[in-house]
């Protein structure tokens, strides 16, 4: 009885898999400009540029769960406001969960709606209401 109890308590404690993540081509960001209200959505491609107004994002890579495309985006971000040689922003966002690394900015929002694979379809399903 004993023996099982430790063999149990064992295997909860175990470590879980590491789960296998994928890289996308890309990634949609939506950007809001908090001043005018204008909400702009950008399909930047790994490794690009692009921006609105005096914001430019530059997207590093966006990875997905290989086994579950749909759960969960992480893209690695660089924005700069202006021509600032120091980014505002410097880190990886997740999609879902896009207040825990936030882009602190008086006046612009930033965060990623999904990746985009390969296939051309996005980690997420499209939300009408975006």
């Amino acid at each position: 009885m004993r023996l099982s109890a430790i063999m149990a308590c064992l295997l909860l404690a175990a470590p879980a898999p590491a789960q296998e993540m994928l890289s996308g081509i890309g990634a949609d960001i939506r950007i809001l400009d908090k001043l005018t209200g204008a909400v702009t959505d950008l399909e930047v491609s790994n490794g690009h540029t692009d921006g609105v107004g005096a914001l430019s994002v530059t997207l590093g890579d966006c990875r997905y769960p290989a086994d579950n495309v749909a759960s969960e985006g992480y893209a690695a971000l660089v924005v700069h406001y202006r021509a600032d040689v120091t980014p505002i922003f410097a880190g990886w966002m997740l999609a879902s969960s896009p207040a825990l690394n936030a882009l602190d900015h008086p006046r612009y929002d930033v965060w990623v709606l999904r990746c985009i694979t390969s296939l051309g379809a996005g980690t997420a399903p499209v939300n009408r209401a975006d």
